[in-house]
């Protein structure tokens, strides 16, 4: 194994060491001190509910992971679709891109109520309250990206009748890619309170929705077990949008 392998395994087992001592400890508190179970469950009360079915754990976990999904997707694709057409045109950029900023400046919270008279109730409203907290910090940093770009290096491109295909293709976009990322790993938390947010606002399925139906009841195990997939949700598409960043920024650093 390499060196960096052996480094990525020592990280991974700290981390792993250090969650599971943050569980422990909440599981010996909550023992110690008799903490009620509707005030704060024990992380074995809390894992004791996945054995019900009543919470239908995997339906409501598939929706929202959809819409937390469908949201990203979106929001990246259009986010960065955006930028290249705002770094191919100065003007639509300057005509767009404040427009953008206003809209961003939106409470999300207040579109939820417009998305279900527009759209009825339902995964894709969700979806476009997802998409809508997401998708303008992958814009803004992707253009930022696409327009730092060094001088020597446009200088040598014009000077061999270089395209503007081939300076985006080979100089501002491998360039870029670490913004593109940056943005997209932002994107990825948000995307997650998207999701949420629509779902508290009104929906029949979900783990937000499954929150607000065992809030009435105290049934905090429950939510916290809500809470705790969503964490593992979020995790696993942060996860995803890292292994792309290593494989596409680091095969193109090689390249160079």
């Amino acid at each position: 194994m390499s060196s960096d392998g052996i480094r990525s395994v020592r990280t991974l087992a700290v981390i792993l060491i250090v969650h599971l001592a943050v569980i422990v400890l909440w599981q010996v508190l909550v023992d110690a001190f008799h903490v009620p179970k509707f005030i704060l469950p024990s992380p074995l009360a809390t894992v004791a509910t996945l054995t019900s079915a009543k919470y239908a754990w995997l339906s409501n976990s598939i929706v929202t992971a959809v819409e937390i999904l469908g949201g990203f997707c979106l929001g990246a694709f259009v986010g960065v679709v955006l930028a290249m057409v705002f770094c191919w045109s100065p003007l639509v950029s300057l005509l767009l891109l404040p427009l953008f900023v206003t809209l961003n400046m939106i409470p999300k919270v207040a579109l939820g109520p417009l998305f279900i008279v527009w759209f009825s109730y339902g995964i894709f409203p969700n979806i476009l309250i997802a998409f809508s907290i997401c998708f303008f910090p992958i814009l803004v940093t992707t253009a930022r990206g696409l327009s730092e770009v060094e001088p020597d290096l446009l200088d040598l491109v014009k000077s061999l009748r270089g395209s503007r295909w081939v300076l985006f293709r080979k100089i501002q976009l491998p360039g870029a890619l670490p913004y593109v990322f940056s943005g997209m790993k932002v994107g990825a938390i948000l995307a997650v309170a998207g999701a949420i947010v629509g779902e508290f606002i009104a929906s029949e399925r979900g783990l937000g929705y499954l929150m607000i139906q065992v809030q009435a009841s105290l049934d905090t195990p429950a939510m916290v077990m809500a809470v705790v997939l969503l964490t593992l949700l979020g995790v696993t598409l942060y996860g995803l949008v890292l292994g792309l960043e290593r494989l596409f920024v680091v095969k193109d650093v090689r390249l160079q």
